[in-house]
């Protein structure tokens, strides 16, 4: 971590050595979106929607009624999340976004690992949503939800070909389609309540043979790390500070309304199911589909369950885009053997880096058929793990030259981060071993990557670059 990135005009010089983009000038997204833009794009990848029909189910699963106050705590933890974020997002505004802030703040190396980390969330999360499709179109037709799942993320390859400025439209149409359909379920479940709010705090889960299960501070706890990544999307704003006009200011603006929209979109729903669900077995089911049909009719179940399958669909547009941005930004910042570089680095006819597209979205495809648990413990863990890379990030955001540029500054520094950091890193000591043990390889292969190929080039390797107009 104390491989330290060299400044950014020496990266520039040391650049030189690669075709795939002039010395003086390297390739940069085009600035097309401002605020309403970006926000629209931020809360599509948060799809706030599809995280509550296919990802809370589960948590509802292990969690029942505790569900809701799992989902609040990690809204909390967000909130500094979210402010680590807007800081170092408008001090470091790249479309590589984790990795770009934390490299250049913490070191090349922890940089790397941050970026492995956002990979494996950026690859994982577009089918994790993609798969749960199916479930939502059955009233209308039986899919197999492996199979729908890698359309879905074919379809959504293809829409990220386009304008960044057309999809933003897309996405945002589809958006207020998604909060309509969260409105319906919170409405029906607060009109149809059979518990009262107390019920939020009752700590109980269906558990085999009728009986009912303690929820322990233990497992909430657990949960956390999927709950962070209920509301994870807001960092797409990062990803897209390239993209944003005047990030300086817009970043921030754009994390923090986003997670806070988002989280009233996701965590009211949630209550209202809890109260709502006839007892603690249809809760610890997490059909809600059928739910909303008990509670009126299926007319208006099928409407929901619709509104879900265009969400998810306009979740893997917008995650396709941001994830494509991140692969672009590490063939610019010299990730890779030349030949790699200069390919994902390509920019199509609209603008777009068509090969990194292509390259996150065929793998997506393909992972849609493997196993949704493993798929779930991995992504829990990684985002975590960045997360914390990140928050030890902005305590090193006020030291050197960092100290005096101008940009968005968190309150309560430096105890914020510090929190943050002692909090995450308890999380992840609570996470099934075979999920750490997964993303646990995959890190120590990248960090061989790090030791036998990048460190040894480190003049020509790895070097993150901030666009010219954003350098301090």
């Amino acid at each position: 971590m104390t491989d330290t990135l060299p400044t950014a005009e020496a990266a520039v010089s040391e650049a030189s050595s690669d075709s795939s983009q002039s010395p003086q000038h390297p390739r940069q997204l085009k600035r097309s979106i401002g605020v309403v833009g970006g926000t629209l794009l931020t809360l599509s990848c948060v799809t706030p929607a599809s995280t509550l029909f296919v990802v809370v189910p589960d948590l509802f699963g292990s969690l029942g009624t505790a569900t809701a106050l799992t989902i609040a705590i990690g809204s909390v933890l967000c909130v500094a999340v979210a402010f680590c974020y807007s800081e170092l997002g408008t001090l470091i505004p790249s479309a590589g976004g984790e990795y770009a802030m934390v490299s250049t703040l913490a070191g090349r190396l922890a940089g790397w690992l941050v970026f492995v980390l956002s990979l494996l969330v950026v690859m994982i999360v577009p089918p994790v949503i993609a798969m749960g499709t199916a479930d939502y179109l059955t009233p209308i037709v039986h899919l197999n939800p492996s199979m729908t799942g890698a359309g879905v993320m074919l379809l959504a390859t293809l829409a990220g070909l386009l304008d960044l400025r057309a999809n933003a439209w897309i996405t945002g149409i589809f958006l207020v389609l998604e909060v309509i359909a969260a409105g319906v379920v919170a409405l029906l479940g607060f009109t149809h309540s059979h518990r009262g709010l107390g019920s939020l705090t009752s700590m109980q889960v269906a558990g085999t043979g009728g009986h009912t299960d303690t929820v322990t501070a233990m497992l909430v706890v657990s949960g956390l790390a999927i709950a962070l990544f209920v509301t994870q999307g807001f960092s797409t704003a990062v990803y897209l500070s390239e993209e944003l006009e005047n990030p300086r200011r817009n970043v921030a603006r754009t994390v923090l309304a986003t997670l806070a929209i988002s989280t009233v979109i996701i965590l009211v729903p949630v209550v209202a199911i809890t109260m709502g669900a006839s007892d603690l077995s249809e809760l610890t089911g997490g059909d809600i589909s059928s739910m909303v049909t008990a509670w009126s009719n299926s007319a208006v179940g099928t409407f929901v369950s619709l509104c879900v399958a265009l969400a998810i669909i306009n979740a893997g547009i917008v995650m396709v885009i941001q994830n494509s941005r991140v692969l672009f930004a590490s063939a610019r910042d010299k990730a890779w053997p030349t030949p790699v570089n200069t390919v994902f680095s390509k920019l199509g006819r609209f603008g777009s880096p068509w090969v990194a597209t292509l390259a996150v979205g065929i793998p997506g495809a393909v992972l849609c058929f493997v196993n949704l648990d493993t798929l779930y413990g991995v992504t829990g863990v990684s985002v975590t793990g960045m997360y914390l890379l990140v928050a030890v990030a902005a305590l090193l955001s006020r030291r050197g030259r960092h100290r005096h540029t101008h940009a968005w500054r968190m309150p309560l520094w430096p105890a914020m981060p510090i929190l943050l950091t002692a909090v995450l890193a308890y999380i992840l000591t609570q996470q099934e071993t075979s999920y750490l043990l997964w993303t646990g390889g995959i890190v120590a292969v990248a960090t061989l990557y790090w030791v036998f190929y990048l460190r040894p080039r480190r003049e020509t390797r790895w070097l993150v670059s901030i666009p010219e107009d954003q350098q301090a």
